[in-house]
């Protein structure tokens, strides 16, 4: 008789770079062997739903191409040889390359890089344990979210707003800046329960007709870079019309008599003619959400990807401010909840030996920082040693060809700990096989909701993988410093500690309950009783040099891009890369939806769903240039070319170019990416990287 294996429940998070941070059940078939993967139903933000390519998890986990040994390179970089090498060697061989460097420059020759490719606070964090402790170089984290959160709190004061579930309460619910239903599952849960149970209107603004556009009940598509000028309208309506709520804005902001004079030439005809709206849109759109005191404003990260995004982020926050949407439940405006955490992470990051002489090096500068740029290396020595975990920068990074230039260097040492053999692992001297979320124990939090959750390890790694905390370990033991604060410890006595410095209950309570929900009180998300500034005011005429941040640049970096052109008033600012004679097309490159930056490119599933790398072009402007579908196009600026097959659509504006994805180089018919194209130039205020706003050239291949 056939017997049939027993299938466990275990519970876990989603530990990938997504504000959704999802409650996962996970079917667990043995010791090392995953099967099906859902959303937890008892989550309430969760609420049972996940993307379908984590659905998909075990393809990742079990994937016949997973690194599964350490590898040192054979001949020359890029190669492509590669020898086993014992986990021992291959640790003694990092320890002994960085004592060189260090030896040879000092201890900020190494630079420890890493980003989110897991978001567990162990796993992603320690890495700065052993920088803290080695003097090593720090990293300035300037990609995906500095440009939104600054423009949140220039308004707010503070990184967090309305509870993210009181979607469901909405009557109006805007999504502006994320193409939600690829990259926020869960934000569609939430405004289509409103839709169903309160027929709620869902707005969406963004530049092409994305899967989430196509769920709208008004859809307004802009020119790329131009959310201010409709921000503006909008409130210029609202004091026009009278719907702008003068008793909340006389209680409860900065100066809305000097906003309101600012917006007086800021007619809906002004923006149309720069949004590329039509003005009856504008109209329309301002007089729904002034007769509609329950309006939600779910504000994504779309506004990090342009360099005017924090001046934008902050325009469109003021638009619910003008009108009082605050006052409502379901009313309002969310980003990120990053200031309901309160994590003491001193022991798990070794802030308590971090030495402030120490320079930091922008992450997203990364090309420049190892092509030798003295204002990158902020005039210290050249990076000669490397360890990478968690990110991809040979993929993922702006300005692709200096960031490949740097890392083929022959004096500089990579090692990449790694699940996949990325675009990084491929150019580094040795490649280190990473555990999977589902081997180890890490904690997580939500940014795009409230709860803390724990990751238990649910099945046992292969033989010859290692967790980056192992990595970590081990290397402290190697360089002399495995005897300071937080070195020795577990992944699990790290957590413990973690919480209850933080002021939770321990671990155990955790791992009972599975999350803790520390959303705050209704009066303290709709900030009722006053903004987190001093005065209690919301800022229309924020400090942008001055003000504090969540991820503002040490003292030693200063500030970062053209603040003297940051408007005093929230306003349409012309910080944006604008076409010109030699480049008349704008170029944007949003995620894809099977793709998450560059995880999951590896995996059948993902790539069978999204086709092949292509760059979308509007019908008229493709007839003008004389291309067909299909044919094979080369797209370029000042920062290189690449090639692609050309898809003719009408999803983006005319004069307007999308290319979703972060595919891998190689998957490009030059062996280059779509970052080739995109900038490293800091952003205003406090630096960057502006993914989606390129000008760029396009002609025949």
């Amino acid at each position: 008789m056939n017997q049939h294996a027993t299938v466990t429940k275990g519970f876990t998070a989603c530990p990938h770079d997504c504000p959704s941070t999802c409650a996962l059940e996970v079917e667990i078939l043995d010791s090392r062997t995953i099967g099906r993967v859902r959303g937890a139903e008892d989550n309430s933000y969760t609420a049972g739903v996940i993307c379908a390519k984590v659905a998909r998890y075990a393809e990742r986990v079990h994937h016949p191409d997973r690194l599964l040994k350490p590898l040192q390179r054979v001949g020359a970089k890029g190669e492509g040889g590669w020898r086993e090498i014992s986990w021992d060697d291959a640790l003694d061989l990092v320890a002994e390359r960085f004592v060189q460097a260090e030896a040879r420059h000092g201890s900020q020759a190494v630079w420890p890089y890493y980003y989110a490719g897991t978001m567990g606070l162990v796993q992603r964090d320690g890495i700065h344990r052993l920088r803290h402790a080695k003097r090593y170089s720090n990293q300035f984290d300037s990609i995906c979210t500095n440009l939104a959160w600054t423009g949140f709190v220039a308004g707010t004061g503070k990184l967090a707003g309305v509870d993210p579930r009181e979607m469901a309460k909405a009557d109006v619910v805007v999504i502006w800046g994320t193409n939600a239903v690829a990259t926020q599952v869960n934000v569609m849960t939430h405004a289509i329960r409103a839709r169903k149970e309160r027929s709620a209107r869902i707005v969406v603004i963004d530049i092409y007709d994305n899967a989430t556009m196509k769920q709208a009940d008004h859809a307004l598509k802009l020119r790329p870079g131009t959310d201010g000028a409709l921000a503006c309208a909008l409130m210029h309506i609202a004091f026009r019309d009278g719907t702008a709520d003068r008793a909340y804005l006389a209680a409860h902001t900065d100066d809305a008599a000097g906003l309101e004079a600012h917006l007086a030439t800021r007619t809906p005809q002004w923006a149309a003619d720069i949004t590329g709206l039509g003005v009856e849109e504008i109209e329309a759109f301002a007089a729904l959400i002034g007769r509609t005191s329950r309006t939600f404003f779910r504000l994504g990260y779309g506004f990090s990807r342009q360099r005017n995004g924090a001046v934008a982020m902050h325009a469109a926050l003021s638009v619910p401010t003008v009108f009082g949407h605050w006052k409502s439940e379901g009313g309002g405006a969310f980003h990120n909840n990053g200031a309901i955490w309160h994590f003491d992470k001193r022991l798990i990051e070794g802030r308590g030996y971090e030495d402030p002489s120490i320079r930091h090096l922008d992450q997203s500068r990364i090309g420049a920082v190892l092509t030798g740029d003295r204002d990158a290396l902020a005039g210290g020595p050249p990076v000669t040693a490397m360890i990478v975990q968690n990110t991809n920068p040979a993929n993922v990074c702006p300005e692709q060809r200096d960031v490949v230039r740097g890392l083929m260097r022959d004096d500089l040492f990579v090692a990449v700990h790694e699940q996949f053999m990325t675009d990084t692992a491929k150019l580094a001297d040795l490649v280190l096989p990473a555990a999977t979320s589902m081997e180890y124990d890490d904690i997580y939090r939500g940014g795009g909701q409230s709860h803390i959750l724990f990751g238990p390890k649910l099945i046992e790694h292969p033989d010859t993988v290692r967790t980056n905390h192992f990595v970590v370990e081990e290397l402290a033991k190697r360089l002399g410093v495995a005897d300071r604060p937080g070195f020795g410890l577990t992944e699990r006595e790290l957590i413990d500690q973690l919480l209850t410095a933080s002021g939770y209950e321990g671990l155990a309570q955790l791992e009972k309950d599975r999350w803790i929900d520390v959303q705050p009180p209704f009066e303290a998300a709709h900030y009722t009783n006053g903004f987190a500034w001093p005065d209690g005011k919301f800022r229309f005429r924020p400090d942008w040099a001055g003000m504090p941040a969540p991820n503002r640049p040490p003292a030693s970096m200063g500030l970062l891009g053209p603040v003297g052109e940051l408007p005093v008033f929230p306003d349409q600012a012309a910080l944006i890369e604008e076409t010109d004679e030699a480049h008349p097309f704008r170029l944007a490159t949003p995620p894809a939806r099977q793709f998450l930056n560059s995880s999951f490119a590896e995996t059948k599933g993902s790539r069978q769903r999204e086709g092949r790398p292509e760059l979308r072009m509007y019908p008229d402007d493709a007839a003008r240039l004389g291309l067909e579908d299909g044919v094979r196009v080369e797209v370029g600026n000042k920062r290189g070319d690449i090639v692609m097959p050309l898809k003719i659509d009408a999803a983006a504006r005319p004069g307007v170019l999308i290319h979703e994805g972060i595919w891998p180089n190689a998957a490009f018919e030059r062996g280059e990416g779509i970052n080739v194209l995109t900038g490293a130039d800091p952003a205003a205020p406090f630096g960057g990287a502006a993914f989606h706003d390129n000008r760029v050239w396009v002609r025949l291949a």
